[in-house]
């Protein structure tokens, strides 16, 4: 045990000190070895240390310091891991931006996190240069734009005449911050420590049973926990091979994953899904592939069947986490009981995870509540948000907000987000067991379930539903379908027929975009 920001904490005693120690520990075993490839170029390990030792010590030369902040709008792409270890060696705290953001989120961004500099893909500088003008900084505070790509002005922080000097990061220094895909007021930037990080790729590596024989394909973004830590961080602490995506294309996806045999694959459910729509992954043999890991949206039976059908040499890993988590708080096991496959694992090693009732009282084992989560891998503060920090955590544990229970053995379920679980006329609605109910009529592909307001209960079950062979008529069907798994009260009222599901970039379904815009339905 460990004292941490604000609680003692369970960590492992052999652990790098830093993710910049991280790096030269595995470059150390594996320096010829290929680090990243990506359509352009590959790096080996020998080559990502040096030039992320010449770009840290560029930017030591344009005045960054420990604790600087430097932000980075880039996608996937060789650079990104570079500027990664470089901020990690100069002891700044990158700020991974989304390049899908729109000026004014930005500008909030940028505003908020002051970075000293700023690292932009070309495609993306001309938002940002007006975000910059417009974040609310003053004409001095404004960071200093280098453009990867275009101009190339990052070129110059590559210059290999600056020489590096050595700087004392803690473990407790911040590394990233993060700012959360929240759906309701503004995002919170989460800041990542180093111990954070370097005791999520330990947990991974040790549950997973990783090691230097893995190649993963990155086609989450580079700049969202799940990419950043769970591949990327991941794959550099255990000495393996990350091939990039620039952006998701399902027959691309197939295709590199059978070029090079990518025998780690980590996704949202959807990805996954989507790849089985395919002519092209129904025809290929997948027998190389020895992991497969999903997390971000409830798994359901169909699709781990789906899973386990087309990777039938693959270990099924079930995840769960937040970017508060530095991404894994539970994860299944290498093997586990046919009966957990819908469980999200067990808690990693180093945490402590107590399910709580609305008074903050412990709950016994298959009662629902809020998980509340501890450990070194959990944050201990957001960016310059005192109100947050006072609400988010009691006693070193962050309230996750989400609803789950936990069983004897120990696995924990996900019932649903705490803001979305349904009150009609007092009777509490899991949306995620309605929309597992769906989800198991085979002409329904994917299912959201929201609370519409309702003058007599309150609320009522509202079904987004998405399938091809899906029309208006056979809405009543879903009904029947339903009845014989719930309740009555559970069954939705409403539906509507959709295309495809709202999501954010890290494949999160919107409730609050389908509450917002509703659609046009039955009723």
């Amino acid at each position: 045990m460990e004292l941490f920001g604000r609680a003692e904490v369970k960590v492992f005693a052999q652990r790098p000190s830093t993710i910049g120690q991280l790096l030269a520990d595995t470059v150390a075993r594996y320096a010829e070895k290929p680090a990243v490839v990506t359509e352009q170029q590959t790096l080996s390990y020998r080559e990502l240390d040096g030039q992320s030792t010449t770009l840290a010590a560029n930017l030591q030369q344009r005045g960054i310091q420990v604790g600087d902040r430097v932000g980075a709008v880039v996608g996937n792409c060789a650079e990104f891991p570079v500027v990664v270890f470089a901020c990690a060696k100069a002891g700044a705290i990158m700020v991974p931006i989304n390049v899908k953001l729109q000026v004014e989120e930005l500008q909030y961004i940028i505003g908020h996190s002051k970075p000293k500099l700023l690292i932009v893909e070309a495609e993306y500088a001309e938002k940002v240069k007006e975000a910059t003008v417009n974040s609310g900084l003053q004409d001095a505070e404004h960071p200093e734009l280098f453009i990867i790509g275009g101009e190339n002005s990052y070129g110059q922080l590559l210059d290999e005449s600056a020489a590096f000097k050595q700087v004392d990061v803690g473990e407790e220094d911040g590394a990233f911050i993060l700012y959360t895909s929240g759906t309701t007021g503004r995002p919170k930037g989460a800041v990542l420590a180093h111990i954070n990080a370097v005791h999520s790729v330990m947990n991974y590596k040790r549950r997973f049973e990783t090691d230097d024989s893995m190649k993963t394909l990155v086609a989450v973004p580079m700049f969202h926990v799940t990419g950043l830590v769970g591949q990327l961080l991941h794959m550099f602490y255990v000495g393996g091979t990350v091939y990039s995506m620039r952006r998701y294309q399902n027959e691309s996806y197939i295709e590199l994953i059978l070029k090079h045999e990518i025998n780690f694959l980590f996704n949202v459910p959807t990805i996954f899904i989507m790849m089985s729509t395919s002519e092209e992954f129904q025809q290929h043999s997948f027998n190389f592939v020895k992991k497969v890991a999903f997390g971000g949206s409830p798994i359901y039976q169909q699709t781990f069947q789906m899973l386990k059908k087309a990777f039938p040499n693959a270990q099924l890993h079930n995840a769960y986490g937040a970017t508060e988590t530095t991404s894994p708080a539970t994860l299944m096991p290498v093997s586990y009981p046919e009966s957990k496959v819908t469980s999200v694992g067990l808690p990693v090693e180093v945490a402590d995870i107590k399910i709580v009732d609305p008074e903050g009282r412990t709950v016994a084992n298959g009662e629902s509540g809020e998980l509340y989560i501890k450990g070194p891998m959990i944050i201990k503060e957001y960016w310059d948000n005192p109100a947050a920090n006072q609400s988010s955590f009691t006693d070193g544990y962050w309230h996750s907000g989400d609803l789950g229970i936990m069983d004897n053995d120990g696995y924990v379920y996900i019932r649903d987000r705490k803001k979305d679980m349904i009150n009609r006329g007092g009777e509490k609605i899991f949306s995620i067991e309605v929309e597992d109910a769906l989800k198991s009529h085979p002409d329904v592909v994917e299912a959201a379930v929201i609370g519409e307001p309702d003058p007599v209960f309150g609320e009522k079950v509202k079904a987004f539903v998405v399938g091809p062979k899906l029309d208006s008529e056979d809405f009543t069907e879903l009904q029947a379908h339903c009845r014989k798994t719930l309740a009555k009260f559970k069954v939705p009222e409403q539906f509507v027929l959709l295309e495809s599901l709202p999501r954010n970039a890290s494949g999160k379904i919107l409730k609050n975009t389908l509450k917002e815009t509703g659609g046009r339905s039955n009723a």
